[in-house]
This record gives structure tokens, C-alpha cells and sequence, in this order.
């Protein structure tokens, strides 16, 4: 806990009971002195046994050291939820010994017919008073009406979701739009308000002309725009493809990849770094950090945000930090752009995230080219799972990027490799796992889970625009 600035000390009542909810302590600094302090007592010697004579007191006091944080226990002790059962008389009976499996147990321990016991799957998000302010009544312009609400999902958004009028399309639909929706392009002709913003939907234009699909990364990293004016410009000039091989891709108005063999290198490729004991090293060896983990997501009762941080001795004698002041601000032109590496691979570099999605014509290494070419000019049908490529076409990438991405890893921590043999038995290995049935392919998926290494951006993206 001391090595996060963000975490908050937990105090556990019963630390055996791993239904216990803590109590939190704040994160204060401070500057103050430790100190020993002795209380020594010398007996007098007594001459008269009629008077008591007080013993000679004195104390001793020694600095062993500066502290710096110091943890303030300030908060109100939510409830705590044991797990009992009340008794046909009445009495209260434990129910640990059959709720927690402290060792392996056969099928008869999950059959039992116990009491419910559910604990609550969160407690307070705050353990401090605070005054609530409510909301006035909103006002609405004349001729408002309320929207429809559901009767399936009457409990749901706190609000009607904002629609930025996208067009999806499936793999197996007959027709492709050639056109936006209306309210599509009023949406974008109504914040299209200054220069820019007409300079910005001129150069997605050109964009959408050099390569007729593209992925919202890739536009990201070669424009600067808002991200809030994107999702509406995007509607605009392209439609959104929900399955296929273009799946999470957004195509320009009236252009089909699945008639254009040519289409084949805009086709996506979801490529996960693998990680796992059969790989040579673990998750947490990773270079590749993940964007979220729900091993990392800690409650907002357990996270406190760093407040100002008073100077004490200890940083005057480290030295005061200058981080803050060497950030310039980006010029407008370059604001919001991403990173190449955001939706471009190359050999030798690895991966921002642990889940990628890729185009690919962004694989930028030859050996990963000439695997996509194999059938150039013999191209005779567009698959849901394959597109024009060839069958296991995306598992050979995997492959080849797998071990690239091995062979990265092991030049730069060459420890986690050293009971591993060279680099010829890893490719013997891939090939032998690429060749694996369907469910040995399932196992490997297993080891990493999409969820714990980055955001879904194809669902992200689906609740952005519906």
C-alpha cells in the first residue's frame, strides 16, 4: 500500500473472515520526528518510614528519524455481513464451515441444500459525509417530448443515448448504403461551424479516396480532430461493417469489398499477444502493459486521487521534482493525433496494447506480405471468416507475429528464456501449435482474456454511435 500514492490503508476487523469489509485510512504527509523516549525511575532511599518520599524521575528522548506519510483512519465503518443463518428457535448459526472450501471437495459439497447467503456484491462509495445537492427540474424548449422507453429495460441509462446516426452493416446483407442518413448530415453540418472543422472533413475525404476502408485508430493517426466531432463525422462519410472480415472497419459510401478482391488487404486482423507458461513467460512478465485489468481495478472506497503534496523535509532533501513544467502543449494541428504504432506493425517494435486490431495492409513486414499474397489473381470467393484470403490465412499471421513479438521479448529480458532453447525450437513449437485442433485453440484463447488487455473497440465503438 505504501508504494501506490493512490491506495488507502485497510483495516480489517476479522482477517479470517473473507466476507469482512475494512475501514480505510487516508494517505497524509507530514513532517515529524520518531522518537525513543525512556522513563527511568530511581528509588530514593527512605530515612523516615512516617514520610513517603517520591521517587527521582527523569526521561531520556532520542530522534531515530524523520517520518513522512503518516495513515488517518477518518471514515464511518460501513456494514458488516456475516454469514449466518437464524436457527428454528432462533439462534444465530455460523455458516463458514459450509459456505468457504478451504480444501479440494468432492461433487457431495456443492450439491448440499444450504440457506441463501448472497453478501452484497458492493458496499458504500463513500465512507464520508457529504451534503447532496439536488438537481433542479430541467427545463425543456417548447415541443420537447420524452423518449420511448422500453418496457424490457425500464431500469437502464439515466438518459436517452445521444444517436450519432452510424449505418451498420452485416457480412450477409444484400445491399450497401450509398449515402449518409439525413440526420447524419445535419448532425455534421451543424457543428461544422469554422475552417477547420471543413479543413478536417476535406482530408477525411482524401483519406476515404487513397484507401476506401479504414479503421478509427488509423484515421485518428492521420488526422487531428475532436473525438466527439469525429463520431460525427465519420457517419458522414462511411458506413460501419459489424461482421466479416471488415468487421470494426468503416467503408466509404457505396463502395463493397466483398465484389473488389483487391479488398483483401483492408481486412482486419484481431491479434493478442500471447503470454503463458508454454510461451517462456507469464502476464505479469509482459512488456506490453494492459490498458485495463480487473486485477488492478481497485473500489472507490479503497482509491483516494492524489491531492497537492506539501513540501516536507524528506523532498527538500531529494530535491523539488520539475515534472509538470516541461509539458508544452501540442499545436492544433497535431492535438488529438495518435501514434503510427497505433494501428501499424512493424518488425522489431512491439505492440502499444496486448489486443490489436490491424488492417492488413498496415503489417509492415515483408514476410507477413507475402503470407496475405499467397493467391493474388486467384481469388474466386469472399468468406465470412477469410475474406479473399486463404483458409488459416490469420492464424499464420498470428503465428509469424507471435514469434516476432517472442523473439523482441527474449533480446530484452533474456531471463525469462533461459531454460528455453533457441529461436528455431520456438518456431518448431508455433507451427506445431498452429496446426492444433479446434480445441486446443479454444485453450490457447483462454490464456489471455480480452477484457483484462484492452477495451472492446468494436463494442466501444457500437455504443458510440447507436
Amino acid at each position: 500500500i505504501y508504494a501506490d500514492p493512490a491506495k488507502r490503508l485497510e483495516l480489517y476487523f476479522r482477517p479470517k473472515d473473507p466476507y469482512c469489509h475494512p475501514v480505510c485510512a487516508n494517505r497524509f504527509p507530514t513532517s515529524t520526528m520518531l522518537l525513543r523516549v525512556r522513563r527511568r525511575t530511581k528509588k530514593r532511599q527512605q530515612l523516615d518510614t512516617e514520610e513517603q518520599i517520591q521517587p527521582e524521575v527523569h526521561f531520556e528522548m532520542e530522534i531515530l528519524g524523520i517520518v513522512t506519510t503518516v495513515y488517518k483512519f477518518q471514515g464511518m465503518s460501513d456494514f458488516q455481513y456475516l454469514a449466518m443463518h437464524s436457527g428454528p428457535d432462533g439462534k444465530q448459526i455460523s455458516m463458514y464451515d459450509k459456505v468457504l472450501m478451504l480444501k479440494p471437495e468432492k461433487e457431495e459439497f456443492f450439491n448440499r441444500d444450504l440457506p441463501l447467503y448472497i453478501p452484497p456484491p458492493i458496499f458504500s462509495r463513500l465512507d464520508t459525509p457529504v451534503d447532496y445537492f439536488y438537481r433542479p427540474d430541467i427545463q425543456h424548449r417548447e415541443g420537447y417530448n420524452n423518449p420511448q422507453v422500453s418496457g424490457e429495460n425500464l431500469i437502464g441509462l439515466s438518459r436517452a443515448r445521444r444517436p450519432h446516426n452510424a449505418i451498420f452493416v452485416n457480412f450477409d446483407d444484400e445491399e450497401i448504403p450509398t449515402k449518409p442518413l439525413d440526420a447524419a448530415v445535419q448532425n455534421w453540418k451543424k457543428v461544422c461551424t469554422n475552417p477547420v472543422d471543413k479543413k478536417v472533413e476535406e482530408e477525411l475525404r482524401k483519406l476515404f479516396e487513397v484507401r476506401p476502408v479504414w479503421s478509427r485508430n488509423a484515421v485518428k493517426a492521420n488526422i487531428s480532430i475532436h473525438p466527439d466531432k469525429l463520431k460525427l463525422l465519420l457517419p458522414y462519410l462511411a458506413y460501419y461493417m459489424l461482421t466479416g472480415p471488415w468487421r470494426s472497419l468503416w467503408v466509404r459510401f457505396g463502395y463493397d469489398p466483398r465484389k473488389h478482391p483487391e479488398a483483401k488487404i483492408y481486412q482486419v486482423l484481431d491479434f493478442r499477444i500471447r503470454c503463458g507458461m508454454k510461451y517462456g513467460y507469464a502476464a505479469t512478465d509482459m512488456p506490453v502493459k494492459a490498458k485495463r485489468s480487473t486485477y488492478n481495478y481497485s473500489l472507490p472506497i479503497t482509491v483516494k486521487k492524489q491531492g497537492s503534496h506539501t513540501v516536507s523535509v524528506h523532498d527538500l532533501k531529494q530535491g523539488l521534482g520539475t515534472a509538470g513544467t516541461s509539458g508544452a502543449k501540442k499545436s492544433p494541428s497535431s492535438r488529438y493525433k495518435l501514434k503510427e504504432s497505433i494501428y501499424i506493425f512493424r518488425e522489431g517494435a512491439l505492440p502499444p496494447y496486448r489486443q490489436m486490431f490491424y488492417q492488413l495492409c498496415d503489417l509492415n513486414v515483408e514476410s507477413l506480405q507475402k503470407i496475405i499474397h499467397r493467391n493474388d489473381g486467384t481469388e474466386s470467393e469472399c468468406t465470412e471468416r477469410d475474406g479473399w484470403c486463404l483458409a488459416k490465412t490469420s492464424d499464420d499471421l498470428r503465428d509469424s507475429m507471435s514469434l516476432m513479438i517472442k523473439q523482441i521479448i527474449r533480446s530484452t529480458r533474456p531471463a525469462l528464456f533461459s531454460n528455453t532453447t533457441n529461436s528455431e525450437d520456438g518456431k518448431e513449437q508455433l507451427a506445431y501449435e498452429s496446426a492444433e485442433d479446434e480445441d486446443d485453440e479454444e485453450e490457447e484463447e483462454e490464456d489471455f482474456k480480452a477484457s483484462d488487455g484492452s477495451e472492446n473497440e468494436m463494442e466501444t465503438e457500437i455504443l458510440d454511435y447507436v
